[in-house]
């Protein structure tokens, strides 16, 4: 498996992956301005002054991480991205996820991770994983309905821009896990 396969547009009914451009900054502007109190519980904020620098970030920033426009009809409503995890060819993360509060609890969510985890498997990766912050119960819970498997708590895993000291929940669905669930 190489990046170029792996990180590829991607589109199944109502949900669109784009590769981050510039032509998406003001639409996730927009997006990430829906909800400003979600930004208290992620590692980075995308709020106000915030924005420019972390959209900046994940347009530019290291290869590690290859991130996505969500897009509904056309309208960006959220970020993903693949994240480096573990050895290349065979474990990636996905993470750096937001969608606005009006898809939240509709099954978009939830089409949009299995329209990625199913893209993982077919590029012939063996792990997909997820690391959620202890106290983001939505997100944990999204997670596990996608079947995933809690492998442990990573204890003062890094510090947000907060100062809160945050502990990530650890997550993976394996490839075979996966099949199973078809």
């Amino acid at each position: 498996m190489t990046d170029a396969d792996l990180y590829v547009p991607l589109s199944a009914g109502d949900v669109t992956l784009e590769r981050l451009a510039e032509t998406h900054r003001e639409g996730l502007r927009i997006a990430c301005h829906a909800d400003t109190a979600i930004w208290q519980i992620y590692p980075f904020t995308y709020e106000g002054a915030a924005f420019d620098p972390q959209f900046d970030s994940l347009l530019h920033g290291a290869p590690t991480r290859r991130a996505y426009a969500v897009m509904q009809d056309g309208a960006v409503v959220g970020m993903t991205a693949w994240i480096e995890h573990g050895a290349p060819g065979w474990s990636i993360e996905i993470g750096n996820s937001y969608i606005v509060p009006a898809l939240r609890g509709t099954g978009f969510n939830g089409r949009l991770k299995r329209l990625m985890i199913d893209h993982a498997f077919a590029c012939g990766l063996e792990r997909v994983v997820f690391k959620v912050d202890r106290v983001n119960e939505r997100s944990q819970g999204a997670v596990r309905k996608l079947g995933a498997v809690v492998e442990g708590v990573m204890r003062h895993e890094r510090r947000t821009w907060t100062g809160r000291v945050r502990d990530t929940v650890l997550f993976s669905i394996l490839r075979e896990e996966w099949a199973a669930r078809a």
